[in-house]
């Protein structure tokens, strides 16, 4: 089989994170290549260094023998590698035949457009994947699988060689997934490489050629797929120890303080989740990317107000239709994307740490500036931040000080029920155990935090209970004496 694509010894690193640590891959012309990986094994990494959108530290990509320095995205696209990622880039305001033509079609500055011919082009691409759309249809109105679609369609005008699929089936039906199927083997037969990345493992013994596997950014294994099963990968992916985790103390569960039964929002992905949360207990939530962890997190803080079920706060029925009505019963929510809307980086550290807080420092409705920086001042001692002084920008602070603040804030609203979505996401080792620490204090004084994290080994230290989420819903919960790595993958692979 001709090697059409080569990745090798790749090496990348975050503010000094190891992302990738050497991984390597090969793919073949007509052969589907599955990438298989926990959550953060640095799959979405390699694949965006392989389309040029990062640059790797060290190592090599080579398409054809060739050497490609200086990478782009541009270069990519002419040399006809694409990318269809799990939420497709469409224009929502554009239709899908100016959706397909537009990456197609070269720029110039005056120029007719030719109507008739985009609309011939995207019904003959979208034929060709068996996709029934009108190329006059919005894309907006698109559900995901016929985004999907018209991105393999708008790839196939670009004459790719190499298509790189990211979890595409996350949020197909099985009819919509055969689908998918059965337009990627037609792609194989036509000679194309697929790189198909994928946490659904019994998709693969019928689709794929060979698998990597990717574990803390080293390639530990390439095998051809009748080679291996199901359970063999697991022990691959999840294959190390626990690392410096330090495990918490069985707690003494206080009484409920969160109880959902049957709660969900359509908008959110999530349905019929039925779970309850008590004093000084960590509840984790594992799933894999797409399982609606963080859907859950934000309908508990009013983000996407719950459409259906019940939700009860010591024992009385609420609803919660705003992150407002959240903070005045209790719940405080640290969101997983720190930079976006965990601080806000320009910010001093003090009025990132007194922002939610807000209105019990203010006096006739002005803030008292004293309070302010007593209570910041409080908290970069009790949280031990590095910070040059209350005035400095967060953005001038380390990944793990960072975190520290975010936390921070919530802490200063005195939260009786602590959400936590990938409280350790992207920040060093030592950060983490500071992190750790910090959680388990707060449940030992009678905080009720419910945590969500991608690192199993996380999970299992820290936990008393483990509830598991597949499609939208809670598959299993597991009590921390009988949960391990294998049994949560499990749960979260087939429910």
């Amino acid at each position: 089989m001709p090697r059409l694509l080569t990745a090798h010894a790749i090496h990348k690193s975050f503010d000094g994170v190891r992302a990738l640590r050497g991984a390597s891959l090969d793919l073949g012309g007509g052969e589907v290549h599955a990438l298989v990986g926990e959550n953060g094994a640095g799959k979405s990494t390699l694949i965006r260094i392989l389309t040029g959108a990062l640059q790797s530290d060290d190592g090599r990509v080579e398409l054809e023998g060739e050497l490609l320095a200086g990478h782009s995205p541009a270069r990519a696209k002419a040399l006809g590698i694409a990318a269809i990622y799990q939420q497709p880039a469409l224009w929502p305001e554009l239709t899908v035949a100016e959706n397909i033509a537009l990456p197609l079609e070269p720029p110039r500055a005056w120029r007719r457009v030719d109507w008739k011919g985009r609309r011939r082009l995207a019904a003959e691409l979208l034929g060709r994947v068996g996709a029934e759309i009108a190329p006059e249809a919005p894309a907006s109105g698109l559900s995901m699988p016929q985004q999907q679609l018209v991105e393999i369609a708008r790839a196939l005008g670009a004459h790719a060689r190499v298509l790189i699929m990211d979890e595409p089936t996350a949020s197909l039906s099985e009819r919509e997934a055969q689908n998918l199927f059965r337009v990627i083997a037609q792609l194989r037969r036509d000679g194309r490489a697929i790189l198909y990345i994928t946490h659904r493992l019994d998709e693969l013994p019928s689709l794929a050629d060979r698998v990597t596997v990717l574990r803390d950014g080293e390639t530990v294994a390439t095998r051809p797929m009748p080679d291996v099963n199901r359970q063999e990968l697991i022990r691959l992916m999840v294959g190390r120890e626990l690392g410096a985790v330090a495990p918490k103390h069985r707690a003494l569960p206080g009484d409920t303080v969160l109880a959902l039964r049957d709660l969900g929002c359509r908008d959110a992905g999530v349905g019929g989740v039925t779970l309850e949360l008590r004093g000084g207990e960590i509840l984790g939530l594992a799933g894999l990317v797409g399982a609606g962890r963080t859907g859950l997190a934000r309908i508990l803080f009013g983000l996407e107000p719950a459409d259906s079920g019940m939700l009860r706060i010591r024992g009385t029925k609420v609803h919660i239709r705003s992150p407002r009505d959240a903070m005045d019963l209790g719940l405080a929510y640290l969101p997983e994307d720190r930079r976006r809307h965990g601080v806000i980086a320009e910010m001093p550290v003090s009025a990132n740490l007194t922002l939610a807080a807000l209105r019990s420092l203010a006096r006739f409705g002005f803030l008292d500036a004293r309070r302010e920086r007593e209570l910041a001042a409080r908290f970069v001692q009790q949280l031990e931040i590095k910070a040059p002084s209350l005035a400095a920008p967060v953005a001038t602070l380390s990944g793990g000080n960072q975190q520290k603040v975010a936390l921070g804030r919530w802490l200063a609203t005195r939260p009786s029920v602590l959400i936590l979505d990938e409280p350790t996401q992207g920040i060093d080792v030592g950060a983490k155990t500071e992190i750790h620490a910090l959680i388990a204090q707060l449940a030992a004084e009678g905080v009720a935090v419910l945590m969500i994290s991608s690192e199993l080994p996380e999970i299992l230290a820290l936990s008393d209970r483990i509830a598991v989420m597949r499609g939208g819903r809670i598959v299993g919960i597991l009590d921390r004496s009988e949960a391990s790595q294998s049994a949560i993958l499990e749960l979260a692979l087939h429910g």
